[in-house]
């Protein structure tokens, strides 16, 4: 048995999602007057803390917001995060009065012409014999549309989600479920989660308030998220084998890093891929694992099937 670990990486090779690195190329378009004030009172304070910091790090400054900022900038922050991650995956309507706005659904038709999505759901579902769970910091949907909600669970098998189902039916003729018997873990929220519930879609993305721990340094579990880390927990407990792509074992990750550390401590066997060599900061990790490293797929995944294969 094995699970899968992703990071953003994983969004990065895909759907060419930017990296944390690479949050802030501004690359979104505003929809009407109130998100370009959101908009440019980011780009300035980036601007201003980028003045003073010639060097520094994407997350250090995501932190500096959140805890220096005043609440609009804090919020400001958030929303653009989110609103980032979900630019690809927004698609209008033209009404006779206005246009609108919608997030894909998780179940919406449309989605396979997206970026990264068949490309996603085909990784998945080459995994997919044995597979006990997937573990993933990534706030996108991209696993959740590649999987569909008939194939994944948040750890509730059969949980009901809020919001309509893929446009235009109704959530009450047709509500979505999550049938599914992979469990997804999403340690650091989603952008289809607030402190409300869980959605059909990634609408808290366009609002800004998403249920989701910024890339920033951690070193405690986030309160609000303590079911999906103990499933995690759960998960790594019982597989022998971990799958990881594009995380980055970061240090600021302190509160993720001790996770696996402990709960993946009987880990036998790990496979990493990632563009650059992670083996020894993996090593540190689980001492008495075997690691092995690929890069990113580009043949069909073949060594990964391999290797997989060699588990059974």
């Amino acid at each position: 048995m094995h699970a899968i670990l992703l990071g953003a990486g994983f969004s990065k090779w895909a759907a060419d999602l930017p990296l944390a690195s690479q949050l802030f190329d501004f690359d979104i378009e505003p929809f009407g007057v109130r998100e370009q004030n959101k908009l440019d009172r980011i780009i300035s304070l980036k601007h201003q803390w980028d003045c003073t910091n010639i060097d520094g790090l994407a997350e250090q400054f995501i932190s500096y917001v959140l805890a220096c900022g005043d609440e609009r900038s804090k919020k400001d922050i958030l929303w653009y995060i989110v609103r980032r991650l979900s630019a690809p995956y927004i698609w209008y309507d033209n009404y006779p009065s206005r246009i609108r706005r919608h997030v894909l659904m998780i179940d919406e038709y449309r989605k396979w012409d997206l970026p990264g999505v068949r490309l996603a759901s085909d990784f998945i579902m080459q995994c997919g014999k044995g597979l006990s769970g997937i573990i993933t910091l990534n706030y996108d949907l991209l696993l959740e549309y590649g999987l569909g909600s008939h194939a994944f669970n948040y750890g509730i098998f059969g949980e009901v989600l809020h919001g309509r189902g893929p446009y235009p039916v109704s959530q009450w003729r047709s509500p979505v479920t999550l049938t599914g018997q992979i469990p997804l873990v999403k340690l650091h929220g989603s952008i289809s989660w607030d402190i409300d519930g869980r959605y059909t879609d990634g609408r808290m993305g366009l609002s800004g308030k998403a249920l989701i721990v910024a890339p920033s340094p951690e070193k405690i579990p986030p309160s609000f998220l303590v079911d999906q880390w103990y499933l995690s927990q759960q998960i790594l407990q019982k597989v022998s084998r971990l799958l990881v792509f594009g995380f980055g074992f970061n240090e600021y990750d302190q509160a993720v890093l001790l996770h696996l550390q402990e709960s993946g401590s009987h880990l036998e066997e790990v496979a990493i891929i990632d563009v650059v060599s992670r083996k020894l900061e993996a090593q540190c990790l689980w001492p008495k694992a075997e690691i092995e490293t690929f890069s990113p797929p580009t043949d069909r995944f073949e060594n990964i099937k391999v290797w997989l294969r060699n588990g059974y």
